[in-house]
C-alpha cells in the first residue's frame, strides 16, 4: 500500500516527536551511582541533596564495619545497599558511575576495578597521589573509554571563573605573579571524623599533609589558567608547626611554580585563623583577587580604584559535583580538555605535587623536564 504525501507527513511528525520524547526521558533518566569507600569527609554531599533526582544511589562500598552502621544510622540507608567487595558491588548493582570517598591512594584501585566494566569514575581531589598511579588512571580511561574527573570545591566557584575570563580576554594583560591560599586551622581542630583524620595524617594514603590536602587546589587553579603548561621548576618548603598533632605529614607548605614568564605562589596550610579558599591574579596590566566563591575585587587600570564585586553563582549543573558527573555521563554536558575536572590538568596537578614533595625533603628546587 502506498501511502499519500498528506498521511506521511503527521505519520513522520508523530514519528519524529515520538523519538525525541523518548530521548528526553532517556536523558533525565538518574544516573546510577555507586560509592567507594565513605572515609572521606566530604561524603555528605552525595546523602544531603535528596532534593535533587539526576542520580540515584545503588550500591555503597565500604570494609569498615564500625562505619558501615555509622552511616546506615545517620543517613537511615537500607543495609542492602553496601558491599564490602568493590568489584562484587560492581558486578551485582551494575552502576554507571562510581564516586570515590576513601584515602587519596586508593583512587588508582577504584579506577583499575571500574574502567573494564566501562564504569565512569569521580574522585575528590587531588587524583592520586603519585605520578605513577595518575598515570596509570589516565592510560585505563583512554583504553575503556571512560571520563575519571577531579571533583574541587573551588571548580564550584563563580569569582574563579570570572577572573580566568579576564585573564583570557586581555584584560589582566600578561599573567606574572598568582597566590592561592588554601586551608583552614587543621582536620584535627575542626573536628573531623576519626576516619577522615586517619587517612588525611597518614604520609602514605594522603601522600602527604597540608602539602597534599590544600597544596592541589593552587596547582589546579594554576594549570588552568596557563591553559595546561606545566611549570619549569617546583620549589617547595613544608613544616610541622604541630608535630604533636601531626607527627607523620606536614601541617604547612609554602610552593612556588615557576614558569617562563610567571610565577605561582601557593600557601596550603592547616595554620589559617579560619578556613579560606582565595586567588590573587597579578598580570601586566592589571590584577583580580577571587576572594571567596561569589565576591571579586579587581583594579584593572593604573589611575582607577579598586572594583569591588558581587557575582551571582554558577548555572545548574556547575555547582553540584554529582549534577556535573551525571551530565557528562549522560551526554547534556562535554567539558573543555583544559577544564578543572578533567584528566590532563589533574595529572599536572599530581606531578607538581610529587615534585614539591621532593623538593621539600632535599631542600632544592626540582625542574620538570
Amino acid at each position: 500500500m502506498r501511502l499519500s504525501r498528506s498521511v506521511f507527513r503527521p505519520l513522520a511528525l508523530g514519528l519524529l516527536l515520538g523519538t525525541l520524547l523518548l530521548t528526553d526521558l532517556r536523558a533525565q533518566k538518574p544516573l546510577r551511582v555507586a560509592v567507594a569507600g565513605i572515609s572521606h569527609g566530604h561524603i555528605g554531599w552525595i546523602f544531603n541533596r535528596k532534593d535533587k533526582k539526576d542520580i540515584e544511589l545503588v550500591g555503597i562500598y565500604e570494609t569498615n564495619p564500625e562505619l558501615r552502621a555509622a552511616f546506615i544510622k545517620r543517613y537511615a540507608l537500607a543495609p542492602e545497599l553496601f558491599y564490602d567487595n568493590l568489584e562484587k558491588m560492581l558486578d551485582a548493582v551494575k552502576p554507571e558511575a562510581v564516586t570515590a570517598f576513601g584515602p587519596i591512594s586508593e583512587h588508582v584501585q577504584v579506577v583499575r576495578a571500574s574502567a573494564p566494566r566501562k564504569v565512569h569514575v569521580m574522585v575528590e581531589k587531588p587524583l592520586a597521589t603519585t605520578l605513577k598511579d595518575a598515570r596509570e588512571i589516565a592510560t585505563l580511561a583512554q583504553k575503556h573509554r571512560i571520563k575519571v574527573l577531579t571533583n574541587y570545591e573551588t571548580s564550584w566557584y563563580a569569582s574563579n571563573q570570572y577572573v580566568a575570563e579576564l585573564v583570557n580576554a586581555g584584560k589582566l594583560g600578561e599573567i606574572r605573579k598568582v597566590m592561592v591560599n588554601d586551608g583552614h586551622q587543621g582536620p584535627k581542630e575542626i573536628g573531623v571524623s576519626k576516619e577522615f583524620l586517619a587517612f588525611l595524617t597518614d604520609p602514605v594514603q594522603n601522600g602527604a599533609g597540608a602539602l597534599y590536602d590544600f597544596g592541589c587546589y593552587g596547582a589546579n587553579l594554576m594549570t588552568w589558567l596557563m591553559r595546561g603548561e606545566r611549570p619549569q621548576s617546583v620549589t617547595a618548603v613544608t613544616q610541622q608547626n604541630k608535630p604533636d598533632i601531626y607527627a607523620r605529614v606536614d601541617d604547612e607548605a609554602t610552593v612556588i611554580l615557576q614558569y617562563p614568564r610567571a610565577q605561582c605562589v601557593i600557601q596550603a596550610s592547616w595554620n589559617w585563623p579560619f578556613g579560606r579558599k582565595d586567588m590573587e591574579v597579578y598580570g601586566t596590566q592589571g590584577y583580580a583577587v577571587a576572594v571567596d566563591r561569589l565576591t571579586v575585587r579587581q583594579r584593572l587600570r593604573e589611575k582607577e580604584p579598586e572594583e569591588k564585586l558581587t557575582l551571582t553563582p554558577r548555572p545548574a549543573p556547575f555547582e553540584d559535583p554529582f549534577s556535573v558527573l551525571a551530565d557528562v555521563v549522560q551526554g547534556r554536558l562535554t567539558l573543555e580538555a583544559n577544564d578543572l575536572y578533567e584528566l590532563p590538568i589533574n595529572i599536572t596537578v599530581v606531578e607538581i605535587l610529587e615534585a614539591a614533595k621532593e623538593s621539600a625533603r632535599t631542600g632544592r628546587s626540582v625542574p620538570l623536564k
